[in-house]
């Protein structure tokens, strides 16, 4: 039985045709809509684009290659979704990723090379270090439990401390408890990730810079934070929430590129009853006595619906979407200071070849397996900060960190056949440029990055067939993510859990049956699905009070 279930509500009657309206067809907004309409709610989602997906989305950019746009591998997309869902009914299958190999320099052994099965790391950890070979396993056994710890937080709301009613309550109580219960070792590293850098942390563990540079790298993806600043470490603990199949770290694609996760969430959303709508973009939200009441299309049209709920970011939202001055100012100045400094970019490559790296042996038995995980230019964390400081300077990296994967490796469906899609993960790339503009400087940021994948595999600028590049320019312009900022909002302390977007209680927003339902709220960024479906538990539950607006602050509603 799905949560829903136990929240089915009375469709509206009369003029309305909805009940509710989702702003954006991201799959967080398809995933609030899927359980909606499960509950019994009539749905429309109205996307801007072509196609459904938002970020999460796979195109034929070149004839015959399939690449996933924005997003491109799958961890963190809540196993409750996928199995209430029926996800993988409705086609999804996932494609384990295994490993991440580090180059160290261009000379033949130069690398240090992880995979899932920790007895080979751990003798290729054995060649840099014999003490982070014994560490290893015990950082990882204390991730997984921190991982643990944490994930219940991510299935609901996060209370918000000054608007406390009798759930929130329940749900402080019960983190209160678990966090008292932990050994005490446990309590403290838990402090730490939510307040050091991510460097600093890793460093407590290893000593070997490959590892601690790959490592603290997860603490920078979409922030514009260098792996010292501090709460970095909550970035890393966030990437490592991840599951597939149990297994928590673990990394996969989707058969068909991610574009599958949403197609897979759209298709039991319309099996639920949901209307799905593309080429429908949002010009306004109207309201009327403070509350929202429908929207007006781009093209004139307006629908109409007792409840609104955007995918959209806090920015597009609550300021592009509202009429000016319909907010209070108080939640203006909030909206104002919520930050997304987007910081990274994407460079996806249609290949002749895959890449030959020169720091492999030659016709090496396991060549053929690094392509099946991620390759890591994050040699040392001092290479990571030298990019960083490029990015405060207000210039794209010139040494970038470059996390690339080769998909078709994995799943050849995505490319003709001999041919091959490569994605490359980038940062830094600062939205606000010192000098000129990103339309000036994207094929200067591209040709950087193809030439810093040169250095470690000589014959690639050769195996180039065509090149798609992505600023955070282009992912603002393209998806509608305010400063290209790929988690909607960074993933700062202050902006985690009930601060997250920090201008209303949960996933509500100062006007009533305004909801948020998209990485802008808690738990954040990346294929997690949990804004969704979060959001949409908040509606429902709203809906059963008698008498109750959906949008209401619960104090109004005890009143």
């Amino acid at each position: 039985m799905l949560p829903a279930d136990n929240l089915r509500v009375v469709p509206t009657r009369g003029a309305n045709r909805y009940d509710a309206i989702i702003i954006g067809g991201g799959h967080n907004g398809l995933t609030c809509a899927a359980y909606l309409a499960r509950a019994g709610l009539r749905v429309v989602v109205l996307e801007r684009r072509h196609i459904l997906g938002g970020a999460t989305v796979t195109e034929e950019v070149w004839p015959g290659f399939h690449i996933s746009v924005a997003s491109y591998v799958v961890s963190l997309l809540r196993p409750e979704i996928i199995r209430e869902l029926d996800l993988a009914r409705h086609g999804l299958q996932i494609l384990p990723v295994d490993g991440t190999l580090t180059p160290t320099g261009t000379d033949v052994g130069d690398y240090l090379w992880r995979v899932d099965d920790h007895a080979t790391t751990r003798r290729e950890l054995r060649r840099h270090s014999k003490r982070d070979a014994e560490a290893y396993e015990e950082y990882a056994l204390l991730m997984a439990e921190m991982a643990r710890f944490v994930k219940p937080l991510l299935g609901d709301a996060a209370p918000r401390l000054g608007a406390l009613d009798a759930r929130g309550l329940a749900t402080l109580a019960g983190f209160a408890r678990r966090f008292a219960a932990l050994p005490e070792s446990q309590q403290t590293t838990f402090i730490q990730l939510l307040t050091m850098s991510s460097a600093d942390f890793v460093s407590q563990w290893f000593d070997t810079e490959p590892l601690r540079a790959t490592l603290s790298a997860s603490g920078i993806i979409g922030t514009l934070l260098g792996p010292r600043s501090p709460g970095s470490a909550y970035v890393l603990l966030h990437h490592y929430l991840g599951e597939i199949d149990g297994e928590y770290r673990a990394w996969g694609l989707p058969r068909g590129g991610t574009g599958a996760v949403s197609g897979a969430i759209a298709a039991a959303a319309r099996e639920a009853g949901a209307e799905l709508r593309t080429s429908s973009p949002v010009a306004r939200i109207k309201t009327s006595g403070g509350r929202a009441t429908g929207v007006v299309l781009e093209s004139g049209d307006e629908i109409d619906a007792p409840t609104v709920i955007s995918n959209a970011d806090v920015r597009v939202t609550l300021d592009n979407l509202l009429e000016p001055g319909t907010l209070p100012a108080e939640s203006e100045q909030a909206v104002r200071r919520y930050k997304f400094r987007g910081s990274s970019g994407k460079v996806n490559f249609a290949l002749d070849r895959l890449p030959s790296f020169s720091f492999l042996p030659p016709d090496g038995e396991t060549n053929g397996d690094v392509y099946r995980g991620m390759v890591s230019i994050s040699p040392s964390i001092d290479y990571l900060e030298r990019a960083y400081d490029d990015a405060v300077a207000g210039r794209f990296s010139r040494e970038p960190y470059v996390d690339m994967g080769f998909p078709s490796y994995v799943d050849p469906s995505v490319a003709p056949p001999g041919k091959h899609v490569m994605a490359c993960f980038v940062q830094y790339a600062p939205y606000e440029l010192a000098d000129g503009s990103w339309d000036d400087q994207r094929e200067a940021f591209g040709d950087t990055v193809q030439a810093t994948i040169a250095k470690y595999a000589p014959d690639f600028a050769s195996s180039v067939l065509h090149r798609q590049v992505l600023t955070p320019l282009d992912i603002e312009r393209t998806f509608g993510l305010s400063e290209g900022n790929i988690m909607q909002g960074e993933l700062l302390l202050e902006q985690l859990f009930a601060e997250r977007p920090g201008v209303s209680s949960g996933y509500r927003t100062p006007i009533r049956d305004l909801w948020l339902c998209g990485a802008t709220t808690h738990p954040g960024g990346v294929i997690t699905g949990a804004p969704g479906r979060n959001a949409a538990m908040a509606v429902l539950r709203a809906r059963r009070r008698p008498g109750a607006s959906a949008g209401a602050p619960d104090s109004e509603r005890a009143a």
